[in-house]
């Protein structure tokens, strides 16, 4: 009986546990609604336009221009980048590519999805797709692996037939994440998301916080920046140790037997 309770209170403690360990699995939240999505591009990194994933940010542009968003990206997600392209009624041929860089403007390769496609004359539209690896809390310092921070997108058509150099085109870009949860996690972190102006600290004692915080890029996940110590490992790590205790005590019972033997002789 003292068997029985115990797994039973063990199988409770289990379900308890796992609640977490499914809510950090699900996805990223569905898009957000309102106007706060850009309606332009940037033309560099530097002026890339902010958007946050979840948000479809829109702008008009021309064939042969380069178009740049950025957006935050946190450690365990795996973003998927899309992006639709709007064409006139009448152009050649054209190809379009979209190429998303980190923080540190390194390119970050696909691992699958149309980057590249090409439009044929009288296409009036296209899409592209990129799905990016997972985001890592904590890299070394020679690898490429994607880190949390800013991440830029542009868009561009790639060899131009000179007939349609400047016509006009609009688009639309989109970022929506899968949390990998625990699956990814590292034992490590940055010390600060690879931000553009994280590493701005002058001012800060002349009263200058707001000329600091203007240099600072404005967007980040909602619920903030992770730690990075926290992953639902842990939650699993748990649930580990409770079976090898419960796989103990089931082999205590079992083998225990029926208790001391009798000292009263055989046949006494």
């Amino acid at each position: 009986m003292r068997f029985t309770r115990a797994l039973t209170a063990a199988f409770v403690l289990l379900g308890l546990a796992a609640a977490p360990a499914a809510a950090d699995s699900s996805p990223s939240a569905s898009p957000s609604e309102g106007g706060d999505a850009p309606t332009s591009a940037g033309t560099s990194f530097r002026t890339a336009a902010e958007f946050e994933q979840g948000q479809v940010a829109t702008a008009d542009g021309a064939a042969g221009d380069y178009l740049y968003w950025s957006f935050p990206a946190d450690a365990e997600q795996r973003p998927t980048v899309k992006a639709t392209v709007k064409l006139p009624e009448t152009h050649a041929a054209q190809t379009w590519r979209i190429d998303v860089y980190d923080g540190l403007r390194r390119r970050q390769a696909c691992q699958w999805g149309a980057q590249t496609r090409t439009a044929d004359a009288g296409t009036s539209s296209l899409e592209l797709a990129c799905v990016l690896r997972t985001v890592r809390a904590w890299s070394e310092p020679w690898a490429n692996d994607p880190l949390p921070g800013t991440y830029y997108l542009r868009l561009t058509a790639v060899n131009v037939p000179a007939s349609d150099l400047g016509v006009p085109v609009s688009a639309e870009v989109r970022v929506e994440s899968k949390d990998v949860g625990g699956a990814a996690a590292v034992d490590g972190s940055l010390a600060e998301p690879l931000v553009p102006g994280i590493a701005v600290t002058s001012g800060a004692d002349q009263g200058a916080e707001d000329e600091k915080s203007a240099v600072l890029s404005a967007i980040e996940p909602e619920d903030g920046w992770s730690s990075g110590w926290w992953s639902d490992r842990w939650v699993w790590s748990g649930i580990g140790a409770v079976l090898a205790a419960l796989a103990g005590i089931g082999g205590y019972a079992l083998t225990r037997g029926s208790g001391r033997p009798s000292r009263v002789p055989p046949g006494a």
